[in-house]
């Protein structure tokens, strides 16, 4: 049986992308057939794994991740949960991948911990813990932006995911102001990645509120209820939005664009962000 190698680091791999795929995949043989003919491929999966978060002390939720940019994961789905209002409440977090545990310190003693959680739709059963979207302030912005750039930023969006060139099987999220995209997540969960965009955001004083959210998953209600409370003004997605997602991005002032592929959009909601459409339906 022949061997090869198909999965490499691209020598042009600066260090830290090379960091984040030896957090986020792990090296695996298989057996493939290829054009008819049984071939054993080295190559790589990606790693999930279990991460309990404490609150002073006490165990607030097991996230499924891939483990990559945990302090930003657990900083983001704090405060878009709503058990933080500021990063400035964490006096200590201390992230452990051995231990599959991480630990956070308020400056808040007395916080109540909410007790119903939502496991959301899709793979990967992601948990919510607060859902009343309702009593969110809306979005207000002023951002325009031509449909060629959107489309631009999708294809810069499969361009930057290594994780998923290297492994497959995660999902890919950006954040993105202008042209360019400042930051990009991968994670087996949808959901994760938004929540790591938000933690890094939180984490380096990046204004989310100019910015468009770009991501190849799915967008259900609990995914633009966090784009809401990013404050974002534009989510955009490979994919397509739930009726909920689109009911709520009507009432919050996001332009939601879904099945964001080669040279198709599809504007579900306050599409007078997109500067050649036509205007409302």
């Amino acid at each position: 049986m022949e061997e090869y190698v198909r999965d490499h680091v691209s020598d042009e791999a600066d260090s830290s992308e090379v960091a984040l795929l030896e957090e986020a995949t792990v090296r695996a043989s298989r057996i493939e057939m290829i054009g008819g003919e049984w071939l054993k491929v080295e190559g790589h999966i990606l790693r999930e794994m279990p991460l309990t978060v404490y609150v002073n002390g006490n165990e607030l939720v097991t996230i499924l991740c891939t483990p990559s940019k945990l302090n930003c994961l657990v900083a983001g789905f704090l405060h878009l949960e709503g058990i933080i209002s500021s990063v400035d409440e964490i006096v200590l977090m201390r992230v452990c991948v051995d231990d599959s545990l991480a630990d956070v310190r308020l400056n808040r003693p007395d916080v109540v911990l909410p007790t119903r959680r939502t496991l959301t739709s899709g793979c990967g059963g992601g948990t919510t813990l607060e859902a009343d979207w309702q009593r969110l302030p809306e979005v207000r912005s002023t951002l325009s932006i031509e449909s060629k750039q959107v489309q631009l930023l999708v294809r810069k969006l499969l361009d930057a995911g290594a994780v998923y060139r290297r492994s497959g099987g995660v999902h890919t999220s950006a954040l993105a102001k202008g042209s360019d995209l400042i930051l990009i997540a991968e994670d087996v969960g949808r959901h994760n990645t938004i929540d790591k965009i938000h933690g890094e955001c939180l984490l380096t004083g990046i204004d989310e509120s100019t910015c468009a959210l770009l991501t190849t998953g799915r967008i259900s209600s609990e995914m633009l209820t966090k784009a809401v409370r990013m404050a974002v003004p534009m989510v955009v997605s490979r994919s397509a939005p739930t009726d909920r997602a689109v009911q709520i991005a009507q009432a919050k002032g996001i332009t939601l664009i879904g099945y964001a592929r080669g040279s198709h959009l599809s504007v579900y909601t306050h599409p007078w962000r997109i500067s050649d459409c036509p205007g409302e339906f």
